[in-house]
C-alpha cells in the first residue's frame, strides 16, 4: 500500500495547551487543518494543575489574536484586559472555550507515544525529506493507532517532568523513598487536605524562582492565619543578594513584583528560614521518621515534616527518538534558540521575538514550540510562544516574509539568572549569585509551568 503525499495531511500539534490550540488557531487561518493531540480529559490539563496559582500578565498578554479571531464567531467575550486571571481562570474563560471552537480537530484522552518519518528511522537518508511523519498514539484503553502528518508541533511543555532536588540533575540519595513526603508542585493551601499536609509543620522549600517565591508566601499566610508551629526552610543553591526577591516594585510586571516583595516579607518576619549555598545531596530520616536534608559539604539541616521541590522542569524527548532534532547540549533547547535564553550568561532584558529560523531542526517540518522549546531554559512568556506559532504557521503555509517577521514587541519584564553567576556553586558560597534584577522563573504566564508549564503550555 502506497503512503498518500503530504499535501492533504493534517498538521500534528501535540498539548492542548496555551501554545498548541493558539498554534491550531493559527493553523486554521492559515487554511491548514490542524489536529491536536492531548493526553488529558480536557483542554489545558497542567494549567488545570495549577489552577490555584495567580498569573503574572494580565488578560491582555494572555490572549492570542489568531485565537480571538476563532473565538469571535461563538459569541466568546474577553475578559477584562487589565486583570490578572488563575490558572483556573484561564482554562475555564478562554483556553476550553477555544478548543471547543476547535470542535473535532482536537481530540482529548490521546497520548502521543512516538513520532518518526513514515517508513524511515533515524538513520535512513533516502527519501527521507518526500515522507510523512507517523505519529503513534495510544488512547483511551489502550487502543494503538498510527495518524499520518505532513508536519508536527510539539506543544506539550514540560509540566510532567519537574526536576529533581538533587544539585546534580538526578534525584538526591533518598529522594524516592521519601517520595510521599515530597511534591513537586505549588500547594494549594486552600484545599483542607493540601492545609493539614504543611499546618503547624517544618516544610523546606527547594527553588530561587517565581514558584518558590509562591510556596513561600502561602506558607507564611498559613503560619500568620492560624497554625503555630507552620515554618519554612528555604533552601538556595545560591547567596541572597540584591536581585534574589525579584525586581521588586521596578518589576516591570507588578504581580511578579509584589509575590517577590511577599516572599522576603516572609522571611523577615521569621515565618521561613533561609539556608544558602545547600546543594542537595541526599534525603535522610532521623529517628522520628523526620526529613533531613544533606548538602554536598556536609551540613545537614535540622528536620523537616515535608520537602516542596521547585527547581524546574525539563522536556520529555522520548517519544521524539526516531527525529533528527537539533538540541542544545545543555539547554535541550533547539540550537540557534538556546544563546538567547541561556541563563548562564543572559544578563537583564528579554528575549527578543523569535520563529521559525530559530526553531527549526535537520528534520524538517518538526518544531518544538512553547515551554517545550525553552528545553530547561526557565523564563518563557506566553507571548513568546504566541509568535512562535504564529511564524511557524506561516512558514507551512509557504509565507516565508510573514515567517521571518517580528509581529510582537514585548515588555522589559527583567528577567534574567544574573550575568556568569547562575546557579554557581562560588557565588552562592559569597551570598552574590543572582546579581541582577530578578532570579529566574519558570513561566512569566504562571508558576510551577510553573511558575508553571506541561500537557501542551
Amino acid at each position: 500500500m502506497s503512503t498518500p503525499t503530504a499535501d492533504h495531511l493534517p498538521v500534528v500539534v501535540i498539548g492542548a495547551g496555551p501554545i498548541g490550540l493558539a498554534a491550531a488557531a493559527h493553523l486554521v487561518d492559515r487554511g491548514i487543518e490542524p489536529l491536536v493531540l492531548e493526553a488529558g480529559p480536557s483542554a489545558a490539563t497542567a494549567v488545570r494543575d495549577w489552577s490555584h496559582v495567580r498569573l503574572f500578565s494580565t488578560w491582555a498578554e494572555l490572549v492570542d489574536p489568531a485565537a480571538e479571531k476563532l473565538l469571535a464567531p461563538t459569541g466568546w467575550v474577553r475578559p477584562d484586559a487589565g486583570t490578572y486571571p488563575t490558572g483556573g481562570d484561564w482554562a475555564e474563560r478562554y483556553l476550553q472555550p477555544l478548543a471547543d471552537a476547535l470542535g473535532d480537530r482536537v481530540r482529548y484522552g490521546t497520548t502521543v507515544t512516538g513520532v518518526a518519518r513514515a517508513g524511515r528511522d533515524r538513520i535512513v537518508d533516502s527519501g527521507r525529506d518526500e515522507q510523512p511523519f507517523t505519529v503513534h498514539v495510544t488512547g483511551t484503553g489502550g487502543h494503538e493507532e498510527r495518524i499520518t502528518a505532513r508536519a508536527v508541533l510539539d506543544a506539550s511543555g514540560t509540566w510532567s517532568v519537574p526536576s529533581p532536588i538533587g544539585a546534580d540533575g538526578l534525584p538526591a540519595l533518598g529522594e524516592k523513598s521519601a517520595a510521599e513526603r515530597i511534591s513537586y508542585r505549588v500547594p494549594d493551601l486552600k484545599d483542607p487536605a493540601v492545609r493539614a499536609r504543611y499546618a503547624g509543620r517544618r516544610t523546606a522549600v527547594v527553588g530561587s524562582g517565581a514558584s518558590a517565591f509562591t510556596a513561600l508566601a502561602s506558607l507564611a499566610d498559613l503560619a500568620k492565619s492560624e497554625e503555630d508551629g507552620t515554618h519554612a526552610v528555604w533552601i538556595l543553591r545560591r547567596g541572597i543578594g540584591a536581585g534574589t526577591y525579584g525586581g521588586g516594585e521596578a518589576d516591570e510586571l507588578p504581580a511578579r513584583g509584589a509575590l517577590g516583595l511577599r516572599a522576603k516579607a516572609a522571611v523577615e518576619a521569621g515565618h521561613a528560614s533561609a539556608a544558602t549555598g545547600f546543594r542537595t545531596e541526599a534525603v535522610e530520616r532521623d529517628t522520628d521518621g523526620r526529613l533531613v536534608l544533606v548538602a554536598e559539604d556536609g551540613r545537614r539541616l535540622d528536620p523537616v515534616d515535608e520537602i516542596i521541590v521547585l527547581t524546574g522542569f525539563r522536556p520529555d524527548l522520548s517519544f521524539l527518538s526516531e527525529i533528527r532534532l537539533g538540541l542544545d547540549e545543555r539547554l535541550q533547547a533547539p540550537t540557534a534558540l538556546a544563546p538567547l535564553i541561556d541563563p548562564n550568561v543572559h544578563s537583564c532584558g528579554t528575549v527578543y521575538p523569535h520563529g521559525v529560523n530559530e526553531l527549526s531542526h535537520p528534520e524538517r517540518d518538526v518544531y518544538l514550540v512553547g515551554m517545550k522549546s525553552y528545553g530547561r531554559a526557565p523564563t518563557f512568556l506566553a507571548m513568546t510562544g504566541y509568535e512562535q506559532v504564529r511564524s511557524v504557521a506561516a512558514s507551512l503555509a509557504g509565507d516565508q516574509e510573514a515567517a521571518e517577521r517580528v509581529e510582537l514587541t514585548l515588555p522589559e519584564t527583567g528577567v534574567c539568572g544574573g550575568a556568569g553567576v547562575f546557579d554557581d556553586p562560588d557565588a552562592a558560597q559569597s551570598g552574590e549569585g543572582g546579581g541582577c534584577c530578578a532570579p529566574p522563573a519558570t513561566l512569566q504566564i504562571g508558576i510551577g509551568t510553573p511558575a508553571a508549564s506541561g500537557g501542551g503550555c
